[in-house]
């Protein structure tokens, strides 16, 4: 019997198949200030412990994406070790807010397969939950990822591609923030004065500023997540796969926008829930960071006068700025965009 794990390949995987990942990790100050310095978020509730206490948390809580990486890392080697590309999110809210000292865990279930025409790949669908230390929910998701087959000939473990929800619905947003004192919110601190009511639909903001990812930044980062997708950090594999060069993980890409965004939604303090999102073309080493996003909904949340949730979309490029918020040419998306991203955020009221 092996030893090593090689990773699933597609014809692996079965529909309703529950998988129990390795290996738990507990969350410490010193994963969050590495975060903060390899991403530079600087919104002030994940930022200082007097401002988070002042307004109604025990302390700071971990950044939401950072959880997030957490949970999707544990998920990589039962199912992503051997892909090729992680396509897309639904469905994402956060139910519970996590501080450091929490232990985190993930379970994962398999909810859809589809094999690829060319039957050398195939699209795994799972609903992933994250867990603290007490068995508590505190993240849940789905994802979809092309997976290689190790053999081509072998046939499709199944043929079901699951109804996946275009939104998080407003009334389960906020879980994951305690009810907030917002007369002890302090605006100056939080680098803004602009709250929910300050927003309209339809707006647009261009983040302006840029980053340029390093191949040692993204590499620790996805380290940091005990993300072990072999294409991140084997560049003697990368060298003959079909780019020729390690790829940055997606998530780094998602960061890197949403610590953009602090220029301009800097009281976004906490991201909700994720709609969808799309990863629209591969980043490497080398490349620039842009952002913009538009205000596409705003809802007020049940029984909640503290604060409010925005719905954005946030847009990533490459060696692009985004004063003319580049998108889409009809249906095909601007060259320089790497990432559209569909989300809900909670801002003061």
């Amino acid at each position: 019997m092996a030893k090593t794990n090689p990773g699933n390949c597609f014809e692996d995987f079965r529909i309703g198949q529950v998988i129990q990942h390795a290996t738990p990790r507990t969350v410490t100050v010193g994963d969050v200030a590495l975060y903060t310095g390899l991403f530079g978020a600087r919104f002030a509730v994940q930022s200082s412990d007097a401002f988070a206490a002042a307004i109604g948390y025990p302390r700071s809580p971990v950044d939401d994406l950072l959880v997030f990486h957490f949970v999707f890392g544990k998920t990589v080697p039962d199912v992503s070790l051997n892909a090729v590309a992680n396509l897309g999110y639904a469905g994402c809210y956060f139910r519970s807010p996590v501080y450091p000292g929490d232990t985190l865990t993930a379970l994962s279930e398999v909810i859809g397969l589809k094999e690829n025409s060319s039957r050398k790949t195939g699209i795994v669908y799972v609903r992933t939950t994250g867990f603290n230390q007490h068995a508590k929910p505190v993240l849940e998701y789905v994802r979809w990822v092309m997976v290689r087959k190790r053999d081509e000939a072998a046939p499709a473990p199944g043929d079901h591609v699951p109804r996946l929800p275009t939104a998080v619905e407003p009334n389960v947003l906020g879980e994951a923030c305690p009810a907030l004192d917002i007369g002890a919110y302090d605006f100056a601190l939080a680098g803004s004065a602009h709250r929910f009511g300050d927003y309209q639909v339809g707006e647009k903001i261009d983040h302006v500023d840029g980053y340029t990812v390093e191949e040692a930044e993204h590499q620790i980062a996805t380290r940091l997540y005990q993300n072990t997708a072999r294409i991140h950090f084997d560049r003697f594999s990368a060298k003959q796969g079909r780019f020729g060069k390690r790829l940055i993980y997606g998530g780094h890409v998602i960061s890197l926008a949403r610590s953009l965004t602090f220029n301009g939604l800097a009281n976004a303090f906490h991201v909700a829930g994720i709609n969808g999102g799309r990863h629209v073309a591969p980043l490497f080493a080398g490349g620039t960071i842009f952002a913009w996003s538009e205000i596409l909904a705003k809802a007020e949340l049940p029984g909640r006068t503290d604060v409010g949730a925005l719905r954005l979309r946030t847009v990533a490029t490459n060696d692009r700025p985004c004063a003319d918020f580049p998108l889409k040419s009809g249906d095909d998306y601007d060259p320089a965009v790497l990432l559209d991203l569909d989300y809900w955020v909670l801002m003061p009221r």
